[in-house]
């Protein structure tokens, strides 16, 4: 019974911004559970050796190339979803970009830039997937990723900190209309993590040392960290599960 709660066999998992990186780990994670993934990216050549390292791994797994912050774009992807009979069952809201500048010297074009990636296609591809959940009447499962920023402001990311900040409200927004219709929205908030993007922090001894230092687990957190919070929010174990944001950051935000 217990491992049957967390088996997705049969179900379809869409991970925005997975060709690489966390997304790329989470679409992993949910294909080790036994789900179907759709994974998306604006880099083609990066979603093409994605899509076929799944595959080649025993997953079954499929890309659809198209830009989570323009609205015509997503709602094109899933119209040709609709038409290639691809039903998503379980979203993964994880693209996302970053932008360090102090906001005296922050321009509103770079500003929007970072609130539209981070926050806006949240709403978007999320809108999209819940209408078709609505409309089959078999629920469903929205994870949208916040970070610790979306309770803790840092200098020189205010796009980054408000567009996070907006991820946990949107998330409980979702739940607010969405949860009657047995769809269940979460958000995961990630620590510090160890990736090919962040590898030149960790390379930083000063920087390295203030993670290390601030993390009551005295580590960086690493991609397979994840993995169980969102398979564990993407399966039946979560049923009644609505409106919360997950931190898996090592204690940090727990402490001051």
């Amino acid at each position: 019974m217990t491992s049957r709660l967390f088996d997705l066999t049969g179900k379809t998992a869409l991970v925005t911004g997975s060709a690489r990186g966390l997304g790329n780990g989470y679409a992993r994670g949910l294909a080790d559970a036994g789900a179907k993934v759709v994974l998306n990216d604006l880099n083609e050549e990066a979603l093409t050796h994605a899509v076929e390292t799944l595959r080649a791994g025993g997953f079954e797994a499929e890309g659809i190339r198209f830009d989570v912050s323009k609205e015509e774009s997503v709602v094109s992807a899933f119209e040709k979803m609709d038409a290639s009979g691809i039903a998503i069952d379980i979203l993964i809201n994880n693209a996302g970009i970053q932008h360090r500048q102090p906001i005296i010297e922050l321009s509103a074009a770079d500003w929007q830039r970072v609130i539209d990636t981070n926050l806006t296609a949240a709403f978007l591809v999320g809108r999209e997937a819940a209408k078709r959940m609505i409309k089959r009447g078999a629920g469903g499962k929205i994870i949208n990723i916040g970070s610790l920023t979306s309770e803790l402001a840092r200098a020189t990311t205010a796009p980054y900190t408000t567009a996070k900040g907006g991820i946990k409200m949107l998330t409980k927004a979702m739940t607010a209309e969405w949860a009657e219709h047995g769809i269940q929205v979460n958000a995961i908030g990630p620590g510090y993590m160890l990736t090919e993007m962040t590898q030149p922090l960790a390379d930083d001894p000063k920087f390295d040392g203030w993670v290390k230092g601030r993390t009551p687990a005295r580590r960086w957190g690493l991609p397979e960290d994840l993995i169980g919070t969102a398979v564990f929010l993407a399966s039946s174990a979560s049923d009644y599960v609505n409106g919360q944001i997950i931190y898996v950051d090592g204690g940090m935000i727990s402490v001051l």
